[in-house]
């Protein structure tokens, strides 16, 4: 019978090495849908509401605004503007020139999947011109949450957008800055300069203050970036999240053996002292991903129903099979 990866060892390259490219294909393809959600919530939320996000995203969307009828001849289809997928492939390649000769290439390798994926999905991916949530408060919460949870879910296979991650990482190897000091000023800085940009046509005819509108605009630029900085922190603690899990049984032998077959992950057999009987007893100390816990209770259940098994959540677990250990980036 073919032998089927178990969810370890896609998630972590330590757990199965002889499945190299089996995870590099499932990091990348990950990378590459991931990112479609994203492409997404620009094209039918943030450009059609006219807001401005963080990051590249958002200094595309500004050249965007202020191009608009500049070029009807070359791009008719974006009303004259210059798209937001050939400012997005023009920046992140000027950054990944200069981060692969400071950096490493290694480091532009991987970001150069991102890139193309998201490249490809903002240009097949129509600008709608009304927004899919009407609501432009709802749509910010929405559509940040959504742009979140698939920056997680790309960041998780290792993977990136590029844009001003890149930029943090360039600082951050010369001038030792905090990147997320750094990649925090810069979205408070794109976002600011959606005040100075001129109201759409749109956002006039309906009526309402040019002042109010243009701080509703910033307002809605940070609520959405709140959101998706909340929905990335909340999608990696739920992947990273562990348990440790305690097995008390006189079958522990076939238990162990069984957790380090079937879910692939480490054992460590204990020795202890039943205080009630006075008796030795051995125990089974094990760590997994959440995921991974069901199968471990599945198969003490089926070996010994009499077990007794205590499971606890950690907050990190780093070693091998787990989560890298990682010096502080001052």
């Amino acid at each position: 019978m073919q032998h089927l990866p178990q969810y370890s060892q896609l998630v972590n390259p330590h757990n199965a090495p002889s499945e190299s490219r089996l995870r590099t294909a499932f990091r990348y393809l990950v990378i590459v849908f991931g990112i479609f959600p994203m492409a997404l919530m620009v094209n039918w939320v943030l450009l059609p509401h006219a807001f401005v996000g963080g990051g590249l995203t958002g200094i595309c969307s500004v050249i965007y605004y202020l191009t608009g009828g500049m070029f009807p001849e070359l791009f008719p289809e974006y009303g004259g503007a210059v798209p937001v997928w050939l400012t997005t492939f023009v920046f992140n390649a000027v950054l990944l020139l200069i981060a692969g000769f400071t950096i490493g290439w290694r480091f532009c390798i991987r970001t150069m999947v991102g890139v193309a994926a998201i490249t490809f999905w903002y240009r097949v991916i129509p600008i709608l011109p009304e927004p899919i949530i009407e609501d432009p408060w709802l749509g910010a919460i929405v559509g940040g949450f959504v742009f979140g949870l698939s920056l997680g879910a790309v960041i998780a296979c290792e993977g990136s957008s590029g844009g001003t991650d890149i930029v943090a990482m360039i600082v951050n190897h010369y001038r030792g800055v905090s990147v997320g000091n750094i990649m925090l000023l810069c979205d408070f800085l794109i976002i600011l300069s959606a005040f100075f940009l001129p109201v759409p046509e749109r956002m006039l005819t309906e009526g309402g203050n040019p002042l109010y509108i243009q701080i509703k605009r910033v307002l809605c630029g940070l609520c959405m970036t709140v959101s998706y900085t909340v929905a990335v922190d909340w999608f990696m603690a739920r992947l990273h999240r562990s348990v440790h899990l305690m097995i008390y049984s006189s079958k522990y032998d076939l238990i162990a053996t069984a957790i380090n077959t079937t879910v692939n992950r480490g054992v460590t057999v204990l020795d202890g002292t039943g205080w009630y009987s006075r008796q030795p007893v051995k125990v089974i100390s094990v760590l997994v991903r959440q995921p991974e816990s069901a199968m471990v209770l599945r198969l003490v259940h089926e070996i010994d129903p009499n077990a007794f098994v205590s499971i606890a959540e950690v907050k990190g677990v780093f070693g091998a099979g787990f989560d890298k250990i990682k010096g502080k980036t001052h």
